[in-house]
């Protein structure tokens, strides 16, 4: 009976150990609504094979673009749902969760140096935490790049933009900005935009050159304004249900694949915003305009007050830090 009993428990022991060793990978599904050859698309590709190169057997990345499970406008609820477990929205898409990641408001930064800056100085790394209370944790941040104005006729001026509607993200920061011109702002959808202007339907919008050309928009856009206005940047985050039950190893490594990844992915922001511009003007398609610095004073001038508009959401120290990266 004593030596049945044995091997009972013997048998036991190497059926857990069976189980435990043929036990299924983590899946991470990483959500997103750009292109691959995006500096997005580019750097969660990267983390997927950095993943597979070093926890092939702990953890696997499944990478969604374009829109393919959500939108930017579902994917937070979806992430809380444990639909998905990664994905990099545009800072403005936090608004329902935190006001103070509605730091996209115009001519913040001067350029990507300190957007830099910013977001590795003491106040960018907090707003990573700031997402806690509502279950979420970010990750990092990641690089679109600057924005410009594309139109269906040239802006050289705020009072070009009068009247014309424009496609705007789901952001109120955004909305303001567009009104201060006396535009007309549109809260639509990404995956509409190629669509929208190709019909005439709005008759501009704004990104950054990799978006624009990417998703073709040149193409439909005989103008483009070579403006700099605003910075698209993404958080990348995950739902603290599915981080904090990771334990301590798998969380850090997978923590170290994406500070890679996101250091790649925004060397080639840096790399694309240079060559898709380029590659715009090549085409022929669309005339890029360059500003004077009197013409830029004018946009400064009347999108400025947005800045005061919103410093009670945002904050005006966190406003303050900032602006204090351009230095």
């Amino acid at each position: 009976m004593k030596k049945a009993l044995i091997a009972l428990a013997v048998a036991g022991s190497f059926a857990m150990t069976s189980v435990t060793a043929l036990a299924a990978p983590i899946t991470i599904k990483f959500s997103h609504v750009v292109a691959e050859n995006t500096p997005k698309g580019q750097m969660a590709n990267k983390f997927k094979d950095l993943i597979a190169e070093r926890m092939g057997d702990k953890v696997v990345v499944e990478v969604f673009p374009n829109s393919q499970l959500f939108g930017d406008n579902k994917v937070l609820e979806a992430m809380l749902l444990g639909d998905v477990q990664i994905a990099a929205p545009s800072l403005s898409k936090f608004k329902k969760y935190t006001k103070a990641l509605q730091v996209d408001l115009p001519f913040l930064f001067k350029d990507m140096a300190a957007v830099e800056r910013f977001q590795k100085s003491d106040a960018g790394v907090k707003l990573l935490t700031s997402l806690e209370s509502k279950g979420l944790v970010g990750l990092g941040y990641l690089h679109n790049g600057l924005k410009q104005l594309s139109a269906s006729k040239p802006l050289r001026t705020p009072a070009d933009a009068s009247k014309l509607k424009f496609r705007i993200m789901s952001s109120d920061v955004l909305a303001a900005q567009f009104e201060a011109v006396e535009a007309v702002p549109l809260k639509k959808p990404f995956s509409e935009v190629f669509t929208l202007l190709q019909t005439r339907a709005i008759d501009g919008q704004e990104n950054t050159w990799s978006n624009i050309f990417s998703k073709k928009f040149f193409e439909v856009q005989p103008y483009i304004t070579e403006s700099n206005h605003g910075v698209l940047d993404y958080m990348v985050v995950t739902s603290a249900e599915f981080w904090n039950g990771m334990d301590a190893d798998t969380r850090n490594g997978v923590q170290q694949a994406l500070n890679e990844a996101l250091v790649f992915g925004n060397e080639i922001a840096a790399q694309k915003a240079v060559e898709d511009r380029q590659k715009i003007i090549d085409s022929g398609r669309s005339e890029v305009l360059s500003l004077s610095d009197a013409e830029r004073a004018q946009w400064v001038e009347a999108m400025k007050p947005v800045w005061k508009q919103f410093e009670g959401d945002i904050g005006a120290d966190l406003i303050e830090a900032a602006a204090a990266s351009n230095m």
